[in-house]
């Protein structure tokens, strides 16, 4: 923080005496984890902190982690309130915009053309409220933090989920999602200068959970009868394309025989290692105070559910404020703090 006062008289073991009453809080890290759709509750917890006077100095966010966060820190949170509040599943899919690179399902474009209109020109290092976004670098699998540059890329980057969307080029690195390597980034936070770091954690519910379910029925499985092979079409691209578009339920929700389209499993099945690498990370750098909202019964595809996730997100952060609360009061005050 900017402000400097004299420091108080601390007792003779260099801690604040307890009936001494504090002038300031520590510098508040908030860390947005990965989730896919469930990331809109993020937006609930922005809000309940703020409504309890409570605002972050730096914000560190993974994939719609990133997005949020990014958003907030440029001070436009109530225009992507809005805009998630008014998404309907006919308005998501409008969004999606099908690739035929190879390295993507989806090309991004038409998500990256609404973040420009909210936050064309916004350069990290400019905003009001310091903000890092994780990334993770194609053929090294390096953790990139993303914390100066052109904030639109940045946030790109962060939710590049790998085989849904096209990876961003920056810095002449290709980047994609966070996730793959810091799914609540906890680290980012105290690296930018958080003294307390309040982590939201979207993928703690017991579906994520590890077990082992041994020889589950395989003997008694019949095989599903073969698709018949598509017969040669002068205009395949065409009608490839148009058939992708007018059936996109059969690759982001569930097959008629239940199986999962082609996205939910490879987001599923990223969330599970998801899920495993932030508990390991989170086990080795835990922030002071967890948030885990209540999301087991909200799809990881279903952003249409913007005014229930941003309720959870909300009741999530209020159940947190006696924590939160007493942490701050009981942190200790850093030098520049004083």
């Amino acid at each position: 923080m900017s402000i400097h006062t004299q420091k108080p008289q601390n007792a003779a073991d260099g801690t604040i005496p307890l009936g001494r009453q504090r002038e300031h809080r520590p510098r508040l890290g908030l860390a947005l984890g990965a989730g896919a759709a469930r990331g809109w509750s993020h937006i609930g917890v922005i809000l309940e902190l703020a409504s309890q006077g409570i605002v972050p100095d730096i914000i560190a966010g993974t994939s719609i982690g990133a997005v949020v966060g990014g958003c907030a820190a440029a001070g436009r949170l109530e225009a992507l309130e809005s805009f998630a509040r008014g998404l309907t599943k006919k308005r998501v899919f409008s969004l999606m915009d099908f690739s035929l690179s190879g390295i993507g399902l989806l090309g991004g474009g038409r998500l990256k053309t609404r973040l420009d209109q909210e936050l064309v020109g916004r350069r990290i290092e400019h905003l009001p409220t310091v903000f890092g976004a994780v990334a993770t670098e194609v053929s090294t699998g390096h953790e990139i933090w993303l914390s100066k540059g052109d904030l639109v890329q940045a946030i790109r980057a962060s939710y590049a989920l790998p085989g849904i969307f096209e990876p961003v080029a920056i810095g002449g690195r290709w980047l994609f999602d966070g996730a793959l390597v810091n799914p609540v980034p906890v680290t980012v936070c105290r690296a930018l200068g958080a003294e307390m770091v309040i982590a939201v954690n979207l993928i703690g519910d017991p579906a994520f959970r590890g077990t082992v379910i041994s020889d589950h029925g395989i003997l008694n499985k019949t095989p599903l009868d073969p698709e018949p092979d598509a017969a040669p079409e002068p205009e395949r691209k065409t009608r490839f394309l148009n058939g992708m578009r007018g059936n996109l339920h059969r690759h982001f929700g569930r097959r008629q025989d239940g199986a999962p389209g082609i996205a939910n499993a490879m987001i599923d099945a990223f969330n599970i290692t998801q899920g495993r690498i932030s508990r390991s990370r989170l086990a080795g750098d835990p922030p002071d105070v967890m948030i885990n909202a209540r999301l087991g019964a909200v799809g990881l595809f279903d952003f249409h559910r913007a005014d229930e996730l941003i309720a959870i997100g909300r009741e999530a952060a209020r159940r947190a404020m006696p924590d939160i609360r007493d942490n701050i009061t009981l942190m200790p005050l850093g030098e520049d703090s004083l």
